[in-house]
Order: C-alpha cells, then structure tokens, then sequence
C-alpha cells in the first residue's frame, strides 16, 4: 500500500507516493538530490533551475553508467579467476578424480 512521504528538495516540500518498505530509500535520494542540486546551484549563479537540475540528471547518469561498467568488469574478473583456478585443479587433480 502507498503513503505520501514528504521531501523536501531546494526548499520545495513535495508529497511523493511510495510504499513503506521504499519510505527510507526514498527519504535518502531526496537527500542526496538537493545536496547535489545546491551544489550545482551554488557552482553556477548563472544558471536556472532547469539547468541546474539536467546538469544533476547528467551527473547521476554517469555515476550510474560508470558503476555498471564496473560491476561488469568485477564480474569478468571472477569469471576468469575462477577459470584458472579450474584449470590449476584440474591440472593438480589425478586423471581418475576429473
């Protein structure tokens, strides 16, 4: 069942629906938005608030990119690990055991 949580992001309260499992989650990327959003705000005067928020959206598409990106590496390095220490049991296993 959802209930309205309510974050507030740049001053603004706003009022979003989510399940109570999701409430701190949710909680903690409104957090994290308007720290990041007031950092932008704070680095570039000149921009609006239109700006401001795709240059958030940008950053955090990066971030998510780059973090996928490692996890696939990560995941290629256990596979290949895991492949040669099959290799070295295999080779240190006697034929009759394989």
């Amino acid at each position: 069942m959802s209930e309205p949580v309510a974050v507030k992001i740049l001053d603004r309260e706003y009022l979003i629906a989510c399940s109570p499992e999701e409430r701190d989650g949710l909680i903690a990327a409104a957090a994290h938005l308007d720290g990041k959003l007031r950092e932008l705000r704070n680095n570039n005067r000149g921009g609006g608030l239109d700006r401001i928020a795709v240059l958030a959206a940008l950053n955090f598409a990066h971030e998510l990119l780059n973090l996928k990106q490692q996890a696939a590496g990560d995941g290629t390095r256990v596979t290949e690990r895991l492949h040669a220490l099959k290799s070295k049991l295999d080779a240190a296993l006697p034929t009759s055991l394989q």
